[in-house]
Parts: structure tokens; C-alpha cells; sequence
């Protein structure tokens, strides 16, 4: 028997076989801790469940006097594995009550299975013994959510879900969100049909602007779907005889109507970085050049959104952090990273 059995996934939606798993750490540990990943994230069909709500799912799933046994804990996505590792590793330390490493007399196991590559972020966690299970039945998240974005009575789903689960669904399934995720659903099934004849799936390349001037960052709200009403830096897909910083001036122009020549952005460039996580984006494996210009004290220049763009903006640093559950894609994570919005976790596993 274990003091404590660790439990990670995004459950979207909880569902039966998550169940078999949480229910097999109940017997072998006293307290489950429950980790749902990309917590904090915008509604998307990927994610359509805020952490809240999936933790109401899991704990409704269970007997009552089992409730207080399990442990709901919100960690949000860092697309950077070690980064993600050891956040979580910190979280489960302070909801332990250890400023360190839990004392060796704390027996702590982790509960998965291995369903494809995206379970190695298992292999992540060395230090807390594997109970690596075998997959509970062919359920699949991916596959249900699919089926009920695409319009399946949550009903129709009863043998891969808890009854709790079911009727969230048919609740949810009435309301305006439920309407914005099946628009971005379809807009993705689109992208992808259009695809299906490529002899391997393709990778994207795209370019995004951060502009920064003084203490603002211009973003633009996102005028179509995926991701439409999100807020986002401005950018898209190159074309094919540019270069990336013409194609980057060139989404920035007509995304924003930036009132600032060429000439000058490019003397404030200061830096362009490339984000590559397989899972930035829904659309499928999609490469992007950020391209940093600081126009440092200069008064921020007007702005008028166009294109793709419903709305451009520049917004103050110290309200992003506010403003996570906003943005499309890892959009957050992107700033975060150039700016330093969030505080970064720094324990060792």
C-alpha cells in the first residue's frame, strides 16, 4: 500500500477507462492526487473543458466516500517536457506539504498506461515507481470527442462514459461554447480533408510579430476559426518566395495596419526564435518564426485590424498573465517566453 498514487492526464472527457485507472490507485494508495494537464488553457477542441470542470467530472464519478481521498491539481501545459516535469514534480510537493522532496518514509507510485508515443511524458517522472497498467477496453478521448463535437447524442456514448459524464455533455452541448468549439472542430476537419492526398502528413511553417513598445505587446483577436474571438500575435503561413521576415511584415501589415514602415521594424528587430512542439497546434505539426521587435520608448503606433484579425490591440504586460484562458494555441507560452509572464519551476525531480 502506497501513501499516495499520482494519476496524470487532460481527460477530455473523463471517461471509463480514466475511471479503471483512478479506481485501481484507489486501492493501492491512500490519497489519490489527480493531475489534469493544460489547465488554464482557452476552450478549444483539443481542450474543451476548463480543469474545473474536469475535476467536477472525476470527483462525480466516484462513491462519496471516496471524495476526499482524491486530490484535483491544475497544471498547465509548458511545451517543453522537462519544464512541464518539473512543475509537476513542485505541485505534488506542495500539495504533500513538502517544501522538498517528500521524506522517505512518503511511498508515492504512479498510475498510467502507455496507449501510444504521446504516453512517454510517463518515462518523465523516474523518481515515483510505474504502475504501468494494461489500456482499459479501446476507449479513446480523441475518438469521443470527435464524435460529439461532429454531433453524437451524448446518450449514444453511455458505455464509454460515467453516467455524470453523460449528462455534462448533454448540458454542455446546449450552450453558446458548444457552438464556438463544433465551428473550430469543423474549420480543423476541413484543414485536414483538404490534406488527406499528401503522401505524408505535412508540416506548416508560419511566422508570427511580437511587437513590444514600452510597456504594451500589440495582439490581434482572432477573426475567423480555429481559435475565433482568441486573442493571438499576428502572423501566418509564409509564402513561398519569401523570405521570413517579408512574410512576417507582411502578416503584421495586413493583420494590423501597423502605422510604422518596414525599414523601421526591421531596425527594431531584436531577436526571432522558432517554436517546434508536435502539440502547438491543432492544425497538425506546425513550425513558427517569432520575430521580436522592441520599439522600446516609442509611443506605440496606431493600429486597425484587417484580414484574419476581427481585432487589433495593444495591451499592456502586466495583464497577460490575467488573460491565459484567451489565448489560442501556446500564443501564452510564446510571450511567456520572451517576457517572462509566469514564475518558472525550478526543483529538480
Amino acid at each position: 500500500m502506497y501513501d499516495t498514487a499520482i494519476l496524470i492526464g487532460r481527460f477530455q472527457p473523463f471517461h471509463q477507462g480514466h475511471l479503471a485507472l483512478l479506481r485501481d490507485a484507489l486501492s493501492v494508495a491512500q490519497r489519490v492526487v489527480v493531475v489534469l494537464g493544460s489547465a488554464h488553457a482557452a476552450r478549444s477542441p483539443r481542450n474543451p473543458f476548463t480543469w474545473q470542470e474536469r475535476s467536477d467530472l472525476i470527483l462525480g464519478a466516484v462513491e462519496e466516500s471516496e471524495r476526499s481521498r482524491i486530490h484535483p491539481l491544475p497544471v498547465r501545459d509548458y511545451y517543453d517536457e522537462p519544464v512541464w516535469a518539473k512543475a509537476v514534480t513542485e505541485k505534488v510537493h506542495s500539495l504533500l506539504g513538502s517544501t522538498t522532496a517528500p521524506s522517505a518514509s512518503e511511498s508515492i507510485c504512479l498510475v498510467g498506461h502507455f496507449k501510444d508515443p504521446s504516453s512517454g511524458y510517463l518515462r518523465s517522472f523516474p523518481q515515483w515507481p510505474l504502475r504501468a497498467l494494461p489500456r482499459q477496453g479501446q476507449i479513446d478521448a480523441t475518438a469521443l470527442r470527435d464524435a460529439w463535437l461532429g454531433g453524437a447524442v451524448p446518450s449514444t456514448l453511455a458505455d464509454a462514459l460515467p453516467a455524470n459524464a453523460v449528462a455534462f455533455l448533454e448540458d454542455f452541448a446546449r450552450t453558446p461554447a458548444f457552438s464556438l468549439l463544433q465551428q473550430d472542430w469543423q474549420a480543423l476537419k476541413d484543414d485536414k480533408a483538404a490534406w488527406a492526398s499528401a503522401p505524408y502528413p505535412p508540416t506548416f511553417v508560419t511566422v508570427d510579430a511580437l511587437v513590444q513598445s514600452r510597456d504594451q505587446v500589440l495582439l490581434i483577436r482572432r477573426g475567423h476559426s480555429p481559435g475565433k474571438g482568441l486573442l493571438a500575435l499576428p502572423g501566418g503561413f509564409i509564402d513561398v518566395h519569401e523570405t521570413l521576415l517579408q512574410s512576417c511584415l507582411r502578416e503584421l501589415a495586413e493583420e494590423t495596419h501597423c502605422a510604422l514602415p518596414a525599414s523601421a521594424l526591421t531596425a527594431a528587430l531584436r531577436e526571432v526564435r522558432v517554436f517546434a512542439h508536435p502539440a502547438r497546434s491543432q492544425r497538425g505539426r506546425t513550425i513558427t518564426h517569432v520575430h521580436h521587435f522592441d520599439l522600446r520608448e516609442q509611443q506605440p503606433p496606431a493600429v486597425l485590424a484587417d484580414d484574419d484579425a476581427a481585432l487589433a490591440q495593444w495591451l499592456p504586460i502586466a495583464d497577460l498573465a490575467a488573460l491565459e484562458d484567451q489565448f489560442f494555441d501556446d500564443h501564452f507560452h510564446i510571450l511567456d517566453s520572451f517576457l517572462g509572464l509566469l514564475a518558472r519551476p525550478t526543483r529538480t525531480a
